[in-house]
């Protein structure tokens, strides 16, 4: 128990990664990156909150996750509306973003309801933004410009977006279905994968926006 402790620590911690690295770099950044680091921002500030909550004994924050998906969605909609050049592509953002806060919304209040952990939310967030970050790497790859992938700051954010969501989709479908001591084993996957996700969120923010050639 010590050392899932200590991992989910450390994992909440790691949050702080991508906040410094913005807060360096933020005069650098572009529109869309700067709206990343401002998410990153408000996303370390739930997991202070989440942990202090725990820390404080009470029993049920799930509202607070219900509220931060939501968040997430409005960000991520935002940026990923920003990065794609296809009139196609910002078109299913404009449909999928609301289309997946309105479920998110009725989950909340009709659903699971706020007090139980929001693995449907979290499973449409999941699909929507896997989907988001594919469709991103599509259009990098096929650029009629050369670019230098590995200096641009949404490379690294979408693959750390990619990584984590696909990493742990199904714990999120899964995880009010499996038991306790289940559900501690199986979170470390999400902390392993939620470090080095911020790890790479941190790298995209500490990126010089390079010239394309």
């Amino acid at each position: 128990m010590g050392e899932q402790l200590s991992l989910n620590d450390l994992s909440a911690a790691s949050a702080l990664l991508p906040v410094l690295a913005g807060i360096v770099n933020f005069r650098r950044l572009d529109r869309t990156v700067k709206t990343a680091a401002v998410f990153f921002m408000v996303a370390a500030l739930f997991e202070l909150i989440l942990v202090l909550t725990i820390r404080m004994g009470i029993a049920n924050n799930m509202p607070l996750l219900h509220l931060f998906i939501a968040i997430s969605i409005v960000f991520f909609s935002i940026i990923y509306y920003r990065a794609f050049y296809s009139a196609a592509l910002r078109k299913a953002v404009l449909f999928m973003g609301p289309a997946a806060l309105l479920v998110i919304v009725a989950n909340a209040l009709l659903i699971q309801g706020i007090w139980l952990y929001p693995s449907l939310s979290n499973t449409v967030q999941g699909i929507m933004l896997i989907s988001f970050s594919l469709l991103y790497f599509y259009q990098i790859f096929t650029r009629q410009e050369y670019i230098h992938i590995e200096k641009q700051a949404l490379f690294w954010i979408n693959s750390g977006v990619l990584i984590y969501f696909s990493v742990n989709i199904f714990l999120f479908m899964l995880f009010n279905l499996v038991i306790a001591q289940q559900r501690q084993e199986l979170y470390a996957i999400h902390s392993v994968t939620n470090i080095f996700s911020n790890i790479l969120y941190a790298i995209g923010l500490l990126c010089k926006p390079p010239k394309t050639t």
